[in-house]
């Protein structure tokens, strides 16, 4: 009855958020504790709330019980189509507040506004260099391991990146433009 009235007895005494039961207080002290009951029996991954679990078996049976009527894309978890909605509608709800660029996931806000803030997050465990993004230090890692995991198919060279790899692709469509007829 309480979900009616906006009735919220229940008080995080961490925080000061407020519940309409015992259960959801319960459930939200976990982010406190760090307490994290749920456990995945395929791989060990463990959660603090059972839904997070179910979700999260879905990426070991590769059910999608969401499905875009678009485009038929189909996602693991509600949040993802939402999410995916916006590439339809354009909505980017997020916005920066020093340079007004908007983004459609709030992800995208945090990691641009590093480029404002200096932020760099990520760092080199073996020469000390920091990144601003993940996927940028995992970039400079593979200069130290060798590994370059992105091939190109036409001449089987290979980067250490996607975007290497793009940029090469387009020395192969030059050089067909070129050739003489």
């Amino acid at each position: 009855m309480r979900t009616h009235t906006g009735e919220s007895p229940y008080k995080c005494d961490k925080c000061s958020k407020q519940f309409s039961d015992q259960g959801s207080m319960k459930s939200h002290m976990r982010t406190h504790t760090d307490e994290k009951p749920f456990k995945c029996e395929e791989c060990g991954k463990q959660f603090s709330r059972r839904y997070y679990l179910k979700s999260h078996m879905r990426t070991h049976t590769g059910e999608k019980p969401y499905k875009c009527e678009e485009c038929s894309l189909q996602f693991s978890v509600l949040g993802g189509l939402k999410i995916h909605m916006r590439t339809h509608t354009g909505e980017k709800p997020y916005r920066c507040d020093e340079c007004s660029k908007q983004f459609s996931v709030m992800c995208s806000l945090k990691k641009h506004m590093r480029t404002h803030t200096g932020e760099k997050p990520y760092r080199c465990e073996e020469y000390g260099r920091q990144f601003s993004r993940l996927d940028n230090l995992k970039s400079h890692v593979m200069t130290h391991t060798g590994e370059k995991p992105y091939q190109c198919k036409e001449c089987s060279r290979s980067f250490c990146t996607s975007s290497h790899l793009r940029s090469h692709m387009r020395t192969h469509s030059e050089r067909s433009l070129q050739l003489p007829i």
